[in-house]
């Protein structure tokens, strides 16, 4: 970590004579992919969607540590260009952008600022965490059946058993979060459950969660368990998708996780997760009417072998995703099946070279198709990706 002397003197310059220097740590990554799709509707007599395209993500952020009880953090990033109006773009689960907008410069946002306070008296086992921050350092997070990797949620998040970097320590793990999903604002109101006009709340998550890690002969696990309430999501006016429409749905997901991991050799870990999601909502015939009962339910399950941190080495990794209409929301991966994100079923097969100090090779091999549909097409996905972590 280093000493940013330049802290001191900003802060002195405006005034701030009590200020004291502040450990800073920055860290960011670059990342060049070609991206191309297809999608098959089994057909000859019809044309096969195809598309080609290159894309770029840009994150750097800096955490401070300000004193034993008090850390704070701020990152940058590329987003989704798809709209021309930027906090109105359609797609919450990518920090990708396409090039093609003939030269212009790419525009940055903030993906992360939060304040992380751990009282001193409670051993550093406990973070209050406010603001914005990635998903995998608010949650406990093994794969992204529920959670997609570029998200950073938004709100308060009470923690037990992880570290200042979000990381799960050994032992028990547990999380309290309440996040706001969109402010109405005096939009009209929904029906209530006795069928009249009721009051039209804020929408908001509420999660909670719990794990234990642990490590028996040699091969170290995780397991756990979540609930995630979404209270009125189903408010039309939710920016995910522009092809997301919860009006008449709600969600509440019931989530059981876990890995287990070792080492091949001392340079080759293995590893193997598993997810199991459930949405526990159901038709009330009033204003729930639009949820499938019998679609509810997604799983997915991953192994891994490598982990291509140090030069000249690599990982691979294979996975099985099924995901119903009704399980999930669009908070989910937005990468399989062209990003149509539920009703799907297919694999995913990955690999990494770590070619020079800090640059990764890569390559991701999609291959999914709905699981209810007239037809069943078929979409196949492949990334090139080159990336370099500073």
């Amino acid at each position: 970590m280093k000493k940013v002397a330049l802290l001191v003197g900003l802060a002195a310059s405006l005034g701030f004579n009590n200020a004291q220097a502040v450990d800073l740590t920055w860290s960011g990554d670059v990342r060049y992919r070609y991206q191309t799709e297809k999608t098959d509707d089994g057909n000859s007599a019809t044309t096969d969607i195809s598309r080609n395209r290159h894309r770029g993500r840009l994150r750097l952020g800096a955490n401070a540590w300000i004193n034993e009880e008090l850390s704070a953090g701020v990152q940058l990033a590329t987003d989704d260009m798809s709209s021309t109006q930027y906090w109105a773009t359609n797609e919450t689960t990518s920090r990708n952008q396409t090039f093609g907008n003939t030269f212009h410069a790419s525009p940055v946002f903030l993906n992360e600022y939060f304040i992380d306070y751990h009282p001193a008296m409670l051993s550093g086992d406990v973070n209050i965490i406010l603001g914005k921050r990635a998903v995998a350092s608010t949650l406990i997070v093994v794969n992204d059946l529920v959670w997609d990797s570029d998200l950073t949620f938004e709100g308060a998040t009470l923690q037990y058993g992880k570290d200042a970097a979000g990381k799960e320590k050994d032992g028990l793990s547990a999380i309290v979060g309440y996040y706001p999903l969109n402010e109405v604002n005096g939009a009209a109101p929904i029906p209530s459950a006795t069928g009249t006009a009721g009051r039209y709340n804020d929408a908001y998550l509420f999660a909670t969660q719990a794990s234990y890690k642990g490590e028996v002969s040699d091969i170290n696990y995780q397991v756990g368990a979540a609930y995630y309430d979404y209270v009125n999501f189903d408010y039309n006016g939710m920016v995910l998708k522009a092809a997301n429409n919860y009006s008449g749905k709600d969600f509440n997901i019931v989530e059981l996780f876990g890995k287990v991991g070792g080492q091949i050799t001392d340079t080759l870990p293995w590893q193997i997760n598993g997810q199991y999601a459930f949405n526990t909502a159901k038709n009330d015939g009033v204003r729930y009417t639009l949820i499938d009962e019998n679609n509810r339910t997604s799983y997915l399950v991953e192994a891994k072998i490598g982990d291509a941190k140090q030069v000249g080495q690599w990982f691979t990794s294979a996975e099985y995703a099924y995901i119903e209409q009704d399980a999930v929301t669009g908070f989910t991966d937005s990468d399989r099946h062209r990003g149509q994100q539920v009703n799907l079923k297919g694999i995913k097969i990955g690999a990494a070279y770590h070619l020079v100090q800090n640059m990764t090779l890569g390559l991701n091999y999609f291959r999914f198709k709905n699981i209810i549909g007239n037809t069943l097409p078929t979409s196949q996905i492949l990334w090139v990706d080159a990336t370099v972590k500073f």
